[in-house]
């Protein structure tokens, strides 16, 4: 199977050859290295490549699974695998490598998906954009000179360019929707407790869902009802319903009231062309039948910011803690990318009621955007407050960078903690993510949906969130969606990403 054959496919899709005997899970599998080794030198998705394992895992016997034979990529934090080196994006990591599979890697493999490598992630996740310092930017296929969108920027970028049909992510502020908007596929982040956590306990207070990122509905489906079942010791649990949500897609929607808003909710401005995909939405959905109507929940920015900065900082503190444990040495600075040490520094001078004040505070947001769900069936907005922009533009680099410097010192979080510039550089951040993060503190499902893409040819994700458990709704939605807006055979100039 040629590349290029092999890239017309989605994960189900590939299965299925599989099971009929038209290719083999060996075929797949070469295909998939194929493209890796033409396309990914330019796109710089992968940071480890696992072509011996792969092959090895390929020749079989496989477990019958639902994907049995499709290949397939692990985002490089939190996706353990045994005897693989599992970095967080960070050059602290080294080469450590963790002894077990996580509990939802197992059930991938269980699956039968054939892992081939693993995708860059922004360290620690924390940015919006995926060029750690210690593997470099990952390029946007669709504009090399454009961000892929961050945490799981790896992951959106290969499947986008066809490298592999399905990849994991991890949503813990939107990092799951962000590069999946950036990069023109499905993004889609379950309710809180789908999907298990373990061995992490609970990710970022339950902010964070693991899941795929696809290109077809289906695939994200199907992906769904093999993870979510219950698992021992995490501390949330989102039972599945009477039937698997691939069956579900079958089932037409039924009409559907929708709120809708391209008001900023944490930024300080949309872009025309996000507006534009809102609007183009909109009418599209009311060709449907769907009801749609002008209201968005109301959220005090400033005080979201701040809560949200000190959340951050407490988690980046303590995962800088857990790191200095995996590898068994102090941290250094210089060892982490400057944005991750600001946040530790912060993190390490923050109050432990400060911090619990800021998740609760943040919860509650959470919540009170349930309630406003409880009067609709979903809500939509962009994804994001801009297109993709070069990475470079969401840095303060003046005042930032006195920041960065400041932070060397051992007294730095607290005056960190204390300046209005922090607040200024991180406004900076929310005016492109303005809108994933409040699912992320209420746990709702919510998913970007590539229906746009602007004059310049950039992918356009808008964004709709359900209540917390209706996840097939979102489904539903989604597949009647691609039916009526089809965005699966829209792809990149691959050839334009191959090395000269």
């Amino acid at each position: 199977m040629s590349p290029e054959e092999y890239g017309r496919y989605d994960a189900i899709g590939l299965a299925e050859l599989v099971a009929q005997r038209k290719s083999s899970a060996r075929e797949l599998c070469e295909a998939a290295i194929q493209s890796i080794e033409r396309r990914d030198p330019s796109i710089n998705s992968f940071v480890l490549r696992m072509f011996e394992d792969a092959r090895a895992r390929s020749a079989g016997p496989l477990p019958t699974g639902p994907f049995a034979g499709v290949p397939f990529a692990l985002k490089d934090l939190m996706a353990a695998y045994a005897g693989v080196p599992l970095t967080s994006g960070s050059r602290f990591y080294g080469d450590f490598t963790p002894e077990r599979h996580s509990a939802l890697v197992e059930r991938y493999l269980d699956a039968g998906l054939v892992v081939v490598g693993k995708t860059s992630t922004s360290e620690f996740g924390l940015l919006p954009v995926t060029a750690p310092p210690r593997f470099g930017m990952v390029c946007n296929p669709w504009d090399r000179t454009r961000t892929a969108g961050g945490s799981s920027g790896g992951s959106a970028a290969a499947v986008s360019a066809r490298l592999v049909p399905m990849a994991s992510g991890g949503d813990g502020g939107g990092s799951i929707r962000i590069p999946a908007s950036c990069c023109g596929i499905f993004g889609f982040k379950p309710s809180r407790g789908r999907n298990p956590t373990w061995p992490y306990v609970e990710g970022w207070e339950g902010f964070t869902q693991e899941h795929v990122l696809t290109r077809s509905v289906r695939d994200s489906a199907a992906a769904l009802d093999v993870t979510n079942r219950p698992a021992a010791g995490n501390p949330y649990f989102t039972p599945p319903g009477e039937r698997p949500f691939l069956a579900m897609l079958e089932d037409a929607p039924r009409p559907l009231r929708i709120a809708y808003s391209s008001e900023p909710l944490l930024g300080r401005s949309t872009h025309p062309d996000c507006r534009r995909a809102l609007e183009q939405s909109v009418e599209l959905l009311r060709s449907l039948g769907h009801e749609l109507c002008e209201d968005r929940p109301h959220v005090d920015r400033r005080a979201f910011i701040q809560h949200w900065i000190a959340f951050m900082a407490g988690q980046l503190a303590a995962e800088v803690r857990q790191a200095e444990r995996d590898v068994g040495r102090r941290a250094r600075p210089a060892e982490f990318e400057d944005m991750v040490w600001l946040s530790r520094c912060m993190g390490e001078a923050l109050p432990a009621g400060a911090y619990v004040e800021a998740v609760r505070a943040l919860k509650r947001e959470g919540a009170l955007f349930d309630q406003f769900l409880a009067r609709y069936d979903a809500w939509l907005c962009p994804t994001l407050g801009t297109p993709p922009p070069p990475p470079s533009a969401l840095r303060s680099r003046g005042v930032w960078g006195a920041l960065e410097r400041l932070a060397k010192r051992a007294s730095a979080g607290r005056v960190l903690l204390r300046s209005s510039q922090t607040l200024v550089a991180t406004e900076r951040q929310f005016d492109f993510v303005s809108y994933t993060p409040l699912a992320n503190a209420g746990g709702q499902p919510s998913m970007s949906v590539p229906l746009s893409w602007n004059a310049a040819g950039l992918p356009i994700g808008v964004m709709f969130t359900a209540r917390l458990g209706e996840d097939a709704v979102l489904f539903r939605l989604a597949r009647q969606l691609e039916d009526a807006a089809p965005w699966r055979d829209k792809q990149p100039p691959l050839d334009a990403a191959h090395p000269s």
